[in-house]
């Protein structure tokens, strides 16, 4: 395990990569993303990973490591025939039918959002030529 660096070590240091420049005007790709979109769906694998750390809880109150669980978990999933992942892939199906739905009323309201917002700015438009040809 590394220990702290001195001030004068990270002063020194001239190699280290800057964040992206903000004279180019450059975005992140995470302030891209939309706010407001409705969540991924789980996979049948997260969604049996819920329940496996819900009961891991429940019959063994003393915390065992985040970790040491994921891997037990994924252990028993690798195990599981496709008869016992069903209920789990069925669920997870329904989930994905349910995000499909609200993704494409989300899609469909930030498009007429949109249509709103160039409908109404080039009235402006419009009305700001008038303006100055009137004058």
């Amino acid at each position: 395990m590394r220990g702290p660096k001195s001030t004068a070590t990270i002063a020194d240091n001239t190699t280290k990569k800057t964040k992206v420049d903000k004279s180019t005007g450059k975005k992140n790709k995470a302030s891209s993303k939309n706010s407001g979109a409705p969540k991924r769906p789980p996979t049948a694998f997260f969604i049996f990973m819920e329940q496996f750390r819900n009961g891991n809880k429940e019959n063994f109150p003393v915390a065992k490591s985040a970790s040491a669980i994921a891997k037990e978990g994924g252990a028993i999933w690798k195990s599981m025939t496709e008869s016992e992942k069903a209920p789990y892939v069925a669920k997870a199906a329904r989930k994905k039918a349910e995000y499909v739905i609200a993704i494409k009323q989300h899609n469909d309201n930030l498009s007429a959002t949109a249509m709103e917002i160039s409908t109404s700015s080039s009235i402006n438009t419009h009305e700001d030529v008038e303006l100055e040809v009137s004058s």
